[in-house]
């Protein structure tokens, strides 16, 4: 083992260089790939490359533990030559601690459906944390290392005269000091601007992700901007208002694939079609009379966030297909979302499920439209990219339909 931790050490500043190069690279395709994830914009643009560029997210980010390894074993050797610079000690201390936290909290998103949704959603908020924190101290630090800020001769501002070329030459360590370098201004003209930059994004996501009070929440947001115009309003059960479940517990993230669409009474309607004995359409003065049920449950998606206690209003899909009458040779079940795009199924079996719900109202409130409001799906026991939102109409067809995400990569059966 001697022998080999000297073989690898020697050469060693060298070695230290690449390593620092490709770490940096794998950073780079971490933080485009992930921000390219999250993105409503690219999730439209890129549809199955989405699932792809997921992939690529994940291999790059456990060839992210190569470098930590490796520089491991390089850090006894390093360590010596960092004697008497702590800045440099917390700065390998922090790159390190973000490669394995990163490395961490993504291992735990990967396998969500091994280590449930608990775990998968505290590994996202650390990821997500990780990344605020993260990636400006790593632009800093990268910006702030370059060569051209390392020359030591250039200032920017000096407190004496500078000499000109018929004075005398000063000895170096005579020359006028200056109370800025250069390096020093930019170094603080670069964290100033990152701070500018990120601290508003930064500080909304800390208000949404951890719940910190720093104004009006941003449910009660999303329910005050509703697109939709929809009169009349349904009025809330009484287990509804105040929340049966005692209110939600988490917030929601919006993805779409469309822009978000918005409805009013004229241009909304809801629709139950195909193999049944008896098709129906609603307007929606004649919807908000249907009777409805309240349900409390969990809301998990796919990338690893959750919504706990729910509080749902609505009509059971149960309820909706046995009104209708299912013919003897329907398979499944399709679900179209209003934004004219995105569609999903169940298989007739599962539709038959208690608590798959066609949902009006969630915690008392009229769905929003940013949360798939006025009506959307709710399939509890699967991930959400199931619960289609925007829901207006439910066909009975005779064939298994592959659905919007399916068809890009997600798994047909999306139980929790």
């Amino acid at each position: 083992m001697g022998e080999l931790l000297k073989r690898l050490r020697k050469g060693f500043g060298r070695k230290l260089a690449i390593l620092h190069a490709w770490n940096g690279w794998i950073v780079v395709v971490l933080a485009l790939s992930g921000i390219m994830l999250v993105m409503n914009y690219w999730r439209g643009v890129l549809g199955e490359g989405r699932v792809w560029l997921k992939e690529l997210h994940i291999i790059v980010g456990l060839l992210s533990l190569v470098p930590v390894v490796f520089y491991l074993l390089l850090a006894a050797k390093h360590w010596k030559q960092l004697r008497g610079k702590g800045w440099q000690k917390f700065n390998v201390f922090v790159v390190l601690g973000l490669l394995v936290g990163w490395f961490i909290s993504g291992v735990l998103l990967w396998q969500f459906r091994a280590v449930g949704p608990w775990w998968s959603n505290h590994a996202l908020t650390v990821h997500d944390l990780l990344t605020w924190v993260g990636l400006p101290y790593i632009i800093y630090h990268s910006i702030t290392r370059t060569k051209w800020l390392k020359e030591p001769n250039r200032r920017t501002v000096r407190t004496e005269r500078e000499p000109k070329a018929v004075d005398i030459p000063i000895h170096p360590a005579a020359s006028p000091q200056s109370y800025l370098s250069r390096r020093s201004f930019v170094k603080w003209a670069v964290g100033g601007g990152i701070a500018v930059a990120v601290g508003p994004s930064f500080l909304k996501w800390t208000v949404n992700t951890l719940g910190v009070s720093l104004g009006s929440p941003s449910y009660e947001e999303i329910v005050t901007r509703d697109g939709n115009q929809l009169v009349p309003l349904p009025q809330p059960m009484p287990a509804s208002a105040p929340p049966l479940g005692g209110g939600a517990k988490g917030e929601f993230r919006i993805y779409s694939v469309t822009p978000i669409p918005t409805f009013s009474n004229e241009t909304w309607s809801f629709t139950i079609d195909g193999l049944v004995d008896k098709p129906m359409t609603w307007n929606w003065e004649q919807f908000v009379k249907l009777t409805r049920k309240v349900q409390v449950s969990d809301f998990h998606c796919v990338t690893g966030w959750s919504v706990y206690k729910n509080t749902w209003e609505g009509i059971p899909l149960k309820q909706f297909l046995q009104e209708a009458g299912v013919k003897t040779n329907a398979k499944a079940v399709k679900f179209y979302s209003g934004d004219g795009v995105y569609t999903d199924a169940l298989t007739l079996e599962q539709a038959q499920m208690d608590d798959i719900m066609v949902a009006m109202l969630h915690d008392g409130n009229l769905i929003p439209s940013d949360l798939g409001g006025p009506v959307r799906l709710i399939v509890p026991k699967m991930y959400a990219y199931k619960s289609v939102k925007w829901l207006n109409r439910i066909e009975l067809i005779d064939k298994d339909h592959i659905g919007y995400w399916e068809e890009r990569g997600y798994d047909i059966d999306a139980w929790v």
